[in-house]
């Protein structure tokens, strides 16, 4: 407990740092990006970092299904998918930034920091 204390203070004292880590962080959780599937493949969704859909693709087999409440449910099922592979990376990047500024694991919450969505 005492060591995560001082950890905190000596961030304190260290803003700049931290500013600069949180910028690094911002713009890597940018880049990331994941896919989610369903439907063995119909439907594919890729999201970026900002929870932001970057594409949507059904397959030749999906659009031939003509079964539109499917290919509905197809499409959320991926993206909920996508998104919680997103979340995935975005907590293994805040873990990253933690560790390098010398902060115990889990003490940004696992990517679960203010504006990141999640």
């Amino acid at each position: 407990m005492f060591k995560e204390l001082s950890s905190m203070l000596g961030l304190l004292r260290n803003q700049g740092k931290i500013q600069e880590e949180a910028l690094k962080l911002q713009n890597a959780i940018g880049n990331l990006t994941a896919e989610g599937t369903s439907g063995a493949g119909y439907v594919t969704v890729k999201v970026n970092g900002r929870f932001e859909v970057l594409s949507v693709r059904i397959s030749e087999e999906g659009r031939k299904l003509n079964d539109y409440e499917m290919l509905e449910d197809l499409i959320a099922a991926a993206t909920n998918q996508a998104m919680a592979k997103v979340r995935q990376l975005i907590a293994e990047e805040t873990t990253k930034m933690a560790a390098s500024l010398g902060l115990p694991t889990g003490l940004l919450g696992g990517g679960n920091l203010p504006g990141l969505g999640g």
